[in-house]
């Protein structure tokens, strides 16, 4: 209803309103094998390349190192490394319901590589094989993590598809970890200010910038990124001398190809330095087989004041972003 004048004087009018009209699509979900027609061959090798996405809901950044690596006569399907927290990680992967055999896989695997979590990705979980995962994950002092992820396949009518996943069976304190913030009670001095700093900087950099799924900030001075190339990092060190670095970190797994990479990069420093806007520091590591290319803040330690710190992170934070924006583009070209 609305008020119409007529002659001066209001009187009520009834107003049309036309109906919005909107069309929504059908979603649908598709048999993987539409997508994957074999698991070893076609699907493995599609989640290594993809393992952002998978490290997006469980909060890792994972980096692969290794595709049917070997433990005693069984292979792995995909052995990746969580940069967070520097630990193995075991992806063990099905295009099939979940069955016993995979399960005692997976347990094997743990044990044989010491890995620090379990990922097993399949179309679907079986009740049994859930509870499975939440018992393991119960095991007193158990330092392993067993994460149990449905990957689906949607489409909304004809569109393209889609892949999702969907976790089912995580550590218990998992989604505690992943957004409660350390408390005094559980961590102290340094090891809290290290924490409190680099959630601060992971969340930032995730939420404005995308730069990472990581979630959990960590108790200790470093802290890496993937950089979507295996054995490429970056990182950021609160290092000896009181120096802040941020680094990207190269260990492809073998000194004489770190050095390899790191002399390709430098045959072009001239132009990453005039990219990168300030000198850069390239370092073969003494005793180590790994090296990197960094940059330094001078008189920089998680001691300072608060004010000192939120400029350290603002620093940390542009570095971070001019390294992915400089170097990125070439790092595929290192390894290929």
């Amino acid at each position: 209803m609305g008020l119409l004048y007529v002659c001066g004087r209001p009187r009520l009018a009834t107003l049309s309103v036309v109906p919005i009209v909107t069309t929504l699509g059908s979603l649908t979900r598709c048999d993987p094998r539409e997508v994957w027609v074999r698991e070893d061959r076609d699907f493995t090798p599609w989640l290594a390349e993809h393992l952002d996405e998978l490290g997006a809901v469980l909060g890792f950044e994972l980096e692969a190192i290794e595709q049917e690596s070997a433990v005693g006569d069984f292979w792995i399907d995909i052995l990746a490394r969580d940069l967070n927290k520097d630990r193995l990680v075991v992806i063990e992967n099905q295009l099939e319901p979940t069955d016993h055999n995979h399960l005692g896989q997976l347990i094997t695997y743990a044990a044989g590589v010491d890995a620090g979590a379990m990922i097993w990705v399949t179309r679907e979980f079986r009740e049994e094989h859930r509870q499975a995962l939440d018992w393991l994950n119960r095991g007193h002092g158990a330092e392993t993590d067993f994460f149990g992820v449905i990957v689906e396949v949607l489409k909304i009518d004809n569109a393209s598809p889609a892949v999702t996943f969907r976790p089912v069976a995580v550590p218990n304190d998992w989604f505690r970890k992943s957004s409660v913030r350390a408390s005094s009670g559980e961590i102290s001095g340094k090891r809290l200010a290290y924490q409190q700093f680099f959630q601060r900087l992971i969340d930032e950099l995730r939420e404005k910038h995308r730069f990472t799924n990581a979630r959990v900030g960590q108790p200790q001075n470093w802290y890496a990124f993937s950089t979507g190339v295996s054995g490429l990092s970056y990182a950021v060190n609160f290092g000896a001398g009181a120096r802040l670095r941020v680094e990207l970190y190269i260990d492809i797994g073998d000194e004489e190809l770190n050095t390899q990479a790191l002399e390709q990069l430098r045959a072009d420093a001239s132009e990453l330095k005039s990219h990168f806007e300030e000198p850069l520091e390239w370092e073969e590591l003494e005793g180590k087989r790994a090296c990197r290319i960094a940059c330094y803040q001078d008189q920089a330690s998680i001691e300072d004041s608060d004010e000192d710190k939120e400029r350290y992170l603002r620093w940390a934070v542009d570095r971070l972003l001019r390294f992915k924006r400089v170097f990125g583009p070439r790092l595929p070209r290192i390894i290929g």
